[in-house]
């Protein structure tokens, strides 16, 4: 029975290498996205300033391992085939709800998922335990008041980090402005020494003063001289700073690179134990199990939990090594940072979200109450402030999201926020802390101007929803996990590991397609970053041709679909034609978005030239896709209802013109895709033939009716499907003209 527990043990330390892959993929944004977005150094250098502070951050996040031998349930009152099945379920369900949110590209929280995870699991055994024994309740088997106070420390964390943010990201533009190099003479001396001061005293006096390279002589040393050392290095850091910045040294990438290894640093501190905290849990249970004479899996109570952990140096830096290697290689921590960044950058551009009712009630309240607080403020206190907060002389590096000013309060308030909660041994969210510290200064800095803010809090809300799916999805599939290991035994820790083999090769087969699909298109981030008129217009072109492209796509493809699946009565046809119908609705609202955003880089005489040109051919490219979605609802509720079909000479007829409308899209997709308009007045002529064929396809549809021939509501599917075949075919070639005026140059 022992190897058997070993063979456990020794799994669990495998998922932990896989969960540290896979939860580096996920927090990297945590300690990457202000450098990144702000380019305050090149890629390369800041992945290797936060693989130092990983390395560093694994040797003391000791304290921190205990809130996976006892911080959530009472380990003397289960025994040691309990604990292992409570931890095994742990892991399993770890790396496949992590690997699912990575997939997604959202950002979730380690620590969320570890802490309901061990809920989870423990609820699950210790209701098995009450129900076979009543002698002690729910109660007893949980820690309840620790991991109420986990619970709501990382979901104060959330409001905290936002307020904070907010307030200390607008009190440092006051200072500094938007144009921070006029206004640094003086201050940023001070500036630079408090920053550095408090990340060495929050990360290295308070991290390393629990860590396990520490003695007790060292620790006794620290506490008792821990005012003299902040004094000293706030002395030497403002002169150090002051004199960096008379020397031409920008102050500002030093604190964000600082930043970023102390909150890297920060990171493996606190967030090591929800990678390795679990197995080394079950690895301490089987070692007392092994060294107890007599002691069996069912008789051993795990009273040794209730110790502090002593985790061997070793095991810390070689988890440190291995995320370091995850930080490096992961493809997936690319796309969970580019969301951040996306909804922190400070000017407008491609919105990855769409508009919510919610979100669109908040900015219409928060309008509400700005409007009502600067009706309070002083005239001259309002205009003075309106001079620091004038974003158009912002100093952003080519390609980067925001200023250096704002990465670096980012970074320092949210290492000092984390670092507070690590020093307090209270599991802080490092997602949930940074990632809303971002979104606080990104509000403060006013990037949530009137025509993105919607779509920024539809990606917050996004992401905190994603946060709380998180939480409750962890309980519950552990939950039951556990229950399964527990009644099923072996055979249920093998079906179960074959489970999430499978899950996790799923996924990474979705998500290598997901990209493959999502790639992000080159010339629409050329096209926000440029400052070119000429440049502007051209990628414009080129993007409207690639989106009406697929407008026509769609269109040619869905159109022949709707009309075979009708006919031949396929409602699994009609709905797949819905559901491409309602995501590229979605699309088009996008590419309105992007269309918006990059008319406002063209000069004034080019958007009275083609502007027009351009709304009029979004306005017809959203009118095919509605008119499509027209004539597949009642074609499919026909369908579905199982009403009468077609009859033969309705099918006979309208196969023939649905034919040639499909050869016609086809047709002027190439042209707009080839960018030539030679052969146009053709398919003018062209267009006019198919329109005439529809009318006289409705003016004898109209006589059967009247002669009360055929079902009336075959009729009047029928028609309707004429009639936007008629739109289909007249918004195609409209389109097509005013394509051209907008592609060429008027001669």
């Amino acid at each position: 029975m022992e190897t058997f527990y070993l063979i456990i043990v020794i799994f669990l330390f495998g998922l932990a290498v896989f969960d540290l892959m896979v939860g580096v993929s996920n927090d990297a944004v945590n300690f990457l996205n202000s450098a990144i977005g702000a380019k305050a150094a090149s890629f390369k250098t800041i992945i290797i300033i936060a693989a130092i502070g990983i390395l560093i951050g694994a040797s003391f996040s000791n304290g921190m391992m205990d809130i996976a031998r006892h911080g959530i349930y009472q380990p003397e009152h289960f025994y040691f085939a309990e604990i292992m099945c409570i931890l095994l379920a742990v892991m399993l369900t770890d790396v496949v709800v992590l690997d699912l949110f990575n997939s997604m590209g959202m950002p979730t929280s380690t620590t969320v998922s570890m802490v309901f995870e061990l809920l989870g699991g423990s609820f699950a055994l210790a209701l098995v335990k009450s129900y076979s024994d009543n002698s002690l309740g729910l109660g007893d088997y949980l820690n309840t008041d620790k991991a109420l106070s986990v619970i709501m420390a990382i979901f104060i964390s959330v409001a905290v980090a936002f307020f904070f943010g907010m307030v200390v990201q607008w009190l440092a533009r006051l200072v500094f402005t938007f144009n921070y190099k006029k206004h640094t003479r003086y201050t940023i001396g001070l500036f630079g020494g408090i920053a550095t001061t408090a990340i060495i005293y929050f990360m290295l006096i308070k991290g390393l003063k629990d860590s396990s390279f520490m003695t007790g002589e060292t620790k006794e040393w620290v506490n008792t001289y821990t005012p003299l050392l902040i004094t000293g290095c706030f002395v030497f850091f403002t002169i150090l700073m002051q004199i960096l910045h008379w020397l031409k040294v920008n102050v500002f990438k030093i604190v964000v690179l600082l930043g970023t290894f102390s909150l890297a640093l920060a990171f493996a501190g606190n967030d090591l134990v929800n990678f390795i905290g679990v197995p080394l849990a079950g690895y301490s249970s089987y070692i007392d199990l092994t060294t107890q004479s007599g002691a069996t899996p069912d008789t051993l109570l795990m009273t040794s939990l209730l110790g502090s952990a002593k985790t061997p140096w070793y095991f810390l830096v070689s988890a440190g090594i291995i995320m370091v290697f995850a930080l490096v290689t992961s493809k997936k921590a690319q796309a969970v940072i580019k969301t951040s960044v996306d909804l922190s950058r400070q000017d407008e551009g491609e919105e990855v979200f769409g508009s919510t009712p919610v979100a669109r009630t908040l900015v219409r309240i928060s309008m509400n109450i700005s409007n009502s607080v600067l009706k309070i403020i002083p005239a001259p206190a309002k205009a003075w402030m309106g001079t620091r907060f004038r974003k158009d002389e912002a100093i952003i590096a080519d390609g980067a999201a925001f200023d250096l000013v704002r990465a670096s309060v980012n970074l320092v308030l949210a290492g000092l926020l984390i670092a507070l909660g690590t020093s307090m041994k209270l599991p802080l969210s490092t997602t949930y802390v940074t990632f809303m510290v971002a979104m606080g200064t990104s509000l403060a800095d006013r990037a949530w101007g009137r025509d993105s803010a919607v779509y920024r809090i539809t990606g917050v809300l996004s992401v905190i929803g994603g946060w709380f799916l998180t939480a409750g999805a962890a309980f519950t599939i552990c939950f039951f996990v556990a229950l399964f290991i527990h009644f099923g035994g072996t055979i249920a820790i093998i079906v179960l590991i074959g489970v999430a083999a499978f899950s996790l090769i799923r996924s990474q087969i979705i998500y290598k397609n997901k990209k493959k699909k999502q790639a992000g298109n080159p010339t629409v981030t050329q096209l926000m970053k440029t400052d070119s008129s000429d440049e502007a217009l051209g990628l414009l072109r080129i993007h409207t041709r690639e989106e009406l492209t697929k407008v026509l796509t769609y269109v040619e493809e869905n159109f022949s679909r709707t009309v075979t699946s009708f006919m031949s009565e396929s409602l699994r046809g009609l709905r797949k034609a819905m559901g491409a119908t309602k995501f590229e609705k979605t699309q088009i609202k996008q590419m309105k978005r992007i269309g918006t955003v990059a008319m406002s880089r063209l000069d004034n005489n080019m958007v009275l030239d083609k502007g027009l040109y351009y709304y009029q051919g979004n306005d017809f490219a959203s009118e095919l896709v509605y008119s499509i979605g027209r004539m597949i609802e009642p074609c499919l509720e026909h369908i579905d209802n199982n009403f009468n079909p077609l009859d033969n000479v309705q099918k006979a007829e309208f196969s023939i013109v649905s034919e040639e409308i499909g050869t016609f899209v086809h047709d002027c997709r190439t042209m707009i895709e080839n960018g030539n308009y030679d052969n146009l007045a053709d398919e003018v002529m062209r267009a006019n033939r198919l329109n005439n064929e529809l009318s006289h396809l409705k003016r004898e549809e109209l006589k059967r009716i009247q002669t009360q021939s055929g079902s009336i509501k075959v009729s009047m599917v029928y028609l309707t499907m004429i009639q936007e075949a008629q739109n289909v075919v007249n918004y195609t070639i409209n389109l097509m003209k005013v394509s051209r005026k907008f592609q060429l140059e008027e001669k």
